[in-house]
């Protein structure tokens, strides 16, 4: 058996970079028609180019993950344009501030949850129905290895990824019966613009000589000796969006090169 997504329909929200844009590549190449969602419109037209020179199919829509009303617009342009919703990457997410829960300002924490919570259950609210009916899909949140342990001043993320890993299992058991499989990607460090951006501002809040440093510490600390590229967690991705993973739901799957081992 191989991985053919010929004729099924694929949502990926932030689809503009990092793993959001590996796995909507990856889909395309499968033969999935992809709707790429991601806030900001020219990350998202790349992505869409990079498809259509391959010679995919891919519709990007601008939406704000956190507003119920874009949510349920990217869901019916989706709808209107291919009539159907089998593969949900519900991915975008935001790290926030690097500071102390004391420091942390109020705003910027409605922030990280709006994206990163808020986001992911509006994404469930709004396609599910869709694969409901259909009596098939899968759905795909992406947390993080901070789903499960705790990292300094990073409250605010480590808490909403705790709370995607929450909304995966409830959401697995109401449609476990209706043919509908819901999982989590919890990755360790992956290289990614969001996760450089996270080790430029601890760097600073720890005093260390430059995130490279940081990173090369970090990396050391990991058993494989490094960062995962957006591209295996990609692949961790569609194998649980394909029949091979038929009877996997309700689970956070780590990839972090043997972290936490």
């Amino acid at each position: 058996m191989k991985i053919d997504f010929s004729g099924q329909v694929a949502i990926v929200t932030g689809a503009g970079g990092g793993i959001g844009r590996a796995v909507s590549l990856a889909l395309s190449g499968l033969g999935a028609r992809v709707l790429l969602v991601d806030l900001s419109q020219d990350s998202g037209l790349k992505t869409e180019a990079h498809i259509h020179q391959s010679g995919g199919e891919a519709v990007f829509v601008k939406a704000d993950v956190s507003q119920a009303q874009d949510v349920e617009n990217y869901v019916k342009v989706a709808l209107d344009t291919w009539g159907r919703i089998d593969i949900f990457m519900n991915n975008a997410a935001w790290q926030g501030e690097i500071n102390s829960i004391v420091n942390y300002p109020v705003a910027m924490f409605d922030k990280v949850m709006g994206i990163n919570v808020r986001g992911v259950f509006l994404g469930l609210k709004y396609v599910l129905p869709t694969m409901i009916k259909q009596g098939k899909g899968a759905v795909i949140n992406t947390a993080s290895l901070g789903a499960y342990i705790g990292t300094r001043n990073l409250g605010p993320y480590t808490a909403s990824k705790h709370a995607v890993l929450g909304l995966t299992k409830t959401a697995a058991l109401e449609v476990a019966r209706k043919g509908i499989r819901v999982n989590a990607v919890c990755p360790g460090p992956v290289d990614t613009e969001m996760l450089r951006l996270i080790e430029s501002d601890q760097a600073t809040a720890q005093g260390q000589a430059s995130a490279a440093s940081l990173r090369e510490q970090r990396a050391a600390s990991i058993p494989d000796g490094r960062y995962a590229d957006p591209e295996e967690v990609a692949n961790l991705m569609i194998y649980l969006a394909s029949d091979f993973a038929s009877h996997i739901t309700g689970q956070g799957l780590q990839i972090n090169g043997g972290s936490h081992a």
